[in-house]
C-alpha cells in the first residue's frame, strides 16, 4: 500500500494565546502569526511555518466565544501551561485511516476557518489519546492548506520523538494509519514517566528540541 499520512503539524496547548506564543518565541526564536478563530468549539490559535506543507500551531481557549457546550480538543480544558501537546497527522482518507487504526481515535468532524476546511478527529472527552503520543487526523478539504499563507521564519521540523512506556503500541498504531515515519522515532519510556513527544527544529539560532 502507498504511503498516504504524513506529519502536518505540531500542537502547543496554551492557557492563554500570549502564553503560548511567547512560550515558541523563547525555545526558538521565531514568532507565530495570528491564525484566526474556530467558532464550533470556542479556539483561537497562531501558526508557526516549519518548512514545506509543516507548521505548528499554537492553539487556546478564546476567552471572547461562547462556552462550546463540549470539551475543547487537545485537552485545553485542561491546559495550564505552554507545551508540546500533541501532533497532527495529513491523511488523504480519514475515515479509512480511522477505520483501520489500532487505536481508538474519535468521531470524525468537519471544521473551518475562513477560506480553510477540514476533517479532523474528535476524542469524545476531548481527552488526549496516550498521552498526546497518538496524533489526531485530518483530511483537509479543497487544496488550501495553512501553510500557503505563512511567512517564512526560519524553521524547519528535522524530527520527532515519540517517547511511551508501551512503544509496541505506539508503532502499531503508526503502521495501521499507513504514515511514513522516516522523521519519527518510538522510544520506551519508563512506565512512571508521562508520554512526551520531541520535537527537534532547525531554527536561525541553530537547531532547538520543543517539549
Amino acid at each position: 500500500m502507498n504511503t498516504t499520512a504524513t506529519i502536518d503539524h505540531l500542537i502547543v496547548t496554551a492557557p492563554n494565546l500570549k502564553a503560548g506564543v511567547h512560550w515558541v518565541r523563547d525555545v526558538l526564536g521565531a514568532t507565530p502569526e495570528l491564525g484566526g478563530k474556530h467558532l464550533n468549539i470556542g479556539t483561537h490559535n497562531c501558526l508557526l511555518s516549519l518548512g514545506e506543507s509543516t507548521y505548528l500551531e499554537v492553539i487556546s481557549p478564546d476567552p471572547n466565544a461562547p462556552d462550546p457546550g463540549r470539551p475543547r480538543l487537545f485537552g485545553l480544558d485542561n491546559a495550564r501551561q505552554p507545551r508540546l501537546a500533541t501532533w497532527v497527522v495529513k491523511t488523504s482518507d480519514i475515515h479509512r485511516a480511522v477505520s483501520g487504526c489500532t487505536e481508538t481515535l474519535g468521531a470524525v468532524e468537519p471544521m473551518s476557518r475562513g477560506e480553510l476546511s477540514w476533517l479532523i478527529t474528535f476524542t469524545s472527552d476531548g481527552s488526549l489519546l496516550l498521552g498526546g503520543v497518538a496524533p489526531t487526523l485530518i483530511e483537509w478539504q479543497g487544496k488550501s492548506h495553512p501553510t500557503q499563507r505563512m511567512r517564512d521564519e526560519g524553521c524547519k521540523l528535522l524530527s520527532i520523538e515519540l517517547h511511551h512506556s508501551e512503544p509496541e503500541r505506539v508503532e502499531r498504531l503508526l503502521q495501521s494509519i499507513n504514515l511514513d515515519t522516516g522523521r519519527i522515532a518510538v522510544i520506551r519510556s519508563e512506565s512512571e514517566m508521562p508520554p512526551r513527544i520531541v520535537a527537534t527544529i532547525e531554527t536561525g539560532q541553530g537547531v532547538k528540541n520543543l517539549t
